[in-house]
């Protein structure tokens, strides 16, 4: 027998058959394909429906590669009147966010907008309010519960960048600047180990706040080469401390090292090491140089470096971080966030601990599981804690602080999210503590497909756009073959900045649009559903565990345990 199903590698063996069976454990892969809405992966798909090596010239079509044009559309299965659909996804085998399901109700509605009442007329989900808001003196507004993964110095975040930050200004959700920024931009000028001029950095905030509306917000991250390049003194005498967030970096899922990113030019990779990174192998050394110019040594690694290897307590941790976040305030910044990756329990209590003690303004937790720009292969494979073991602990740290009478720091849950379930979950897993959901690759890929079709329709910006194809493929003509016609969000887009403007929209914004658009209607159908009618109502009990394992770990009650006491008691009335 053979067959495929929703599920991933657990410790022990299930008696399931497959048709890959490797070391005394069955493969069990995620689906490629969903013949309901007639998406399909072109590599092999992961548990958030992306695949795992996501290509910025791939033609389609993935789930979220098709909202990108259809928007809400894709929300249903297709062939409306030919068809009936039923759901696949109802084994539930292992601990994963797969593992959760959302639970609705019968009865009731909370969380009306001022004006509405609990008439059916009002309780329909456009009514659902999506608007959040994060941090302690001063509250950062986002229209949707969600922000990007920090974009940084990987050249495909610079390539597509007026695409990723005019998408989130529009849609009014926060976009990060990720690390190394100024430090590899060949232009940036550094006076005495401090940076005097940083056009690229310059370049992402502007673009950002050309469109900033008071919805969302521009972060920027720091980590061990940005605080010796002066990056936060930069942007204090530049925007000052209230336009932009400050970001500190302690980790991220899919690497427990620094960043990296590669480089094919030596020349370039001799100027990186001259600003003081790691570059492997190192292009200095003759015996390199032979290799590069006889075409055996291609490219070169760059590398970040590691923080805190100078510190060896967490009594150490504590203090350091302490002084930095009070430097930081006295230099003017009103807001202050923190990244941590998936490390083990201790830095996590640590992070959510101190963050709450200095009153950071949001903490964003990063599971493995999460997608990367460049990084270790094996080491994203094997490294650090999935998500939903990290975040269920998030979450028990939390309530043990809340206990106590502190004022839990606002959380954002990263790691592997890409559709509206995904973020429901989330949300209701770490409630009421999490604001935000940070999704990295997902809300990428609306620049990827809209610079690839600017490109086709317009050839003369092909190259500044960095468009990838030479025609536009099957997967886009058979929605239309212009921009009024591809994307469902076009004309939402020119409602919003006026038919004038949209010359200066690039088309990947306007897929970010039309992307964020399905995402919010499914998440506002799935919160109507569980008759939640603004983020600020959902709870953890808006979800069950479908295993006995996923309710030890996480602490959402299983499936049939959920409500089972009131349900006697109606029997026994």
């Amino acid at each position: 027998m053979t067959g495929t199903s929703s599920v991933i590698i657990y410790q022990r063996v299930y008696y399931i058959y497959h048709k890959n069976f490797i070391g005394g454990y069955y493969m069990i892969q995620w689906p490629k394909s969903n013949d309901a809405l007639g998406t399909i992966n072109r590599g092999n798909p992961c548990e958030s429906g992306l695949c795992t090596l996501c290509r910025a010239d791939c033609q389609g079509k993935c789930e979220t590669w098709v909202s990108c044009m259809k928007g809400r559309k894709l929300l249903y299965p297709r062939d409306f009147g030919a068809i009936t659909a039923g759901s696949s996804n109802t084994t539930h085998i292992g601990v994963s966010y797969n593992s959760l399901r959302i639970n609705g109700y019968l009865y009731d509605s909370k969380g009306l907008a001022k004006g509405l009442s609990k008439d059916p007329d009002d309780c329909i989900f456009p009514n659902v309010t999506l608007e959040t808001e994060f941090g302690k003196k001063v509250k950062t507004k986002s229209r949707i519960p969600i922000m990007t993964g920090a974009l940084g110095s990987t050249f495909i975040a610079a390539k597509y960048w007026e695409s990723f930050a005019t998408g989130a200004a529009l849609c009014g959700y926060p976009i990060v600047v990720g690390e190394n920024v100024a430090g590899i931009d060949k232009q940036a000028v550094i006076k005495n180990g401090k940076i005097d001029k940083a056009p690229e950095l310059d370049r992402r905030i502007d673009t950002y706040l050309k469109y900033f509306d008071g919805y969302g917000a521009i972060i920027v991250q720091m980590n061990v080469e940005d605080t010796r390049n002066g990056v936060a003194e930069y942007i204090i005498s530049k925007y000052g401390g209230d336009k932009v967030i400050l970001e500190l970096k302690w980790g991220q899922g899919a690497k427990n090292i620094g960043g990296e990113i590669q480089v094919s030019d030596i020349e370039y990779a001799k100027f990186l090491k001259g600003r003081g990174y790691i570059v492997d192998p190192d292009p200095t050394k003759p015996e390199v140089e032979e290799g590069y110019k006889h075409g055996a040594i291609k490219s070169f690694a760059r590398h970040s470096r590691l923080g805190y290897t100078n510190l060896s307590s967490v009594d150490q941790v504590r203090e350091d971080f302490g002084k930095a976040v009070k430097y930081l305030r006295k230099i003017g910044f009103s807001r202050i966030t923190l990244k941590t990756g998936s490390y083990g329990m201790e830095a996590l209590a640590l992070s959510i601990k101190l963050s709450t003690e200095h009153k950071l303004d949001l903490l964003t937790i990063d599971g493995s599981g999460g997608g990367t720009g460049m990084s270790p292969w094996n080491m994203m494979e094997t490294w650090g804690v999935p998500s939903i073991y990290l975040h269920s602990k998030a979450y028990e740290y939390a309530q043990i602080l809340a206990a106590r009478g502190e004022d839990v720091v606002d959380l954002s849950l990263a790691g592997g999210f890409a559709r509206e379930d995904h973020i429901f979950k989330a949300l209701a897993l770490g409630a009421p503590y999490t604001k935000l959901v940070c999704m990295g690759r997902a809300l990428m890929i609306p620049g990827y497909l809209g610079s690839n079709i600017e490109g086709v329709l317009h050839p003369d910006r092909k190259e500044k756009l960095n468009g990838n194809w030479s025609e536009l493929p099957k997967n886009v003509t058979e929605n239309g073959k212009t921009p009024e016609e591809i994307f469902t969000g076009y004309y939402d887009v020119q409602k919003k900045v006026g038919a004038n403007e949209m010359k200066n929209i690039p088309l990947g914004a306007i897929a970010a649009w039309t992307a964020a658009d399905k995402l919010t209607a499914g998440l506002q159908q799935l919160l109507a559903g569980a008759r939640k009618f603004s983020i600020s109502q959902l709870s953890r009990n808006e979800l069950f565990s479908a295993n006995r394992d996923t309710e030890k770990i996480t602490g959402i009650t299983f499936i049939s345990d959920a409500q089972d006491e009131s349900a006697k008691k109606i029997l026994s009335e």
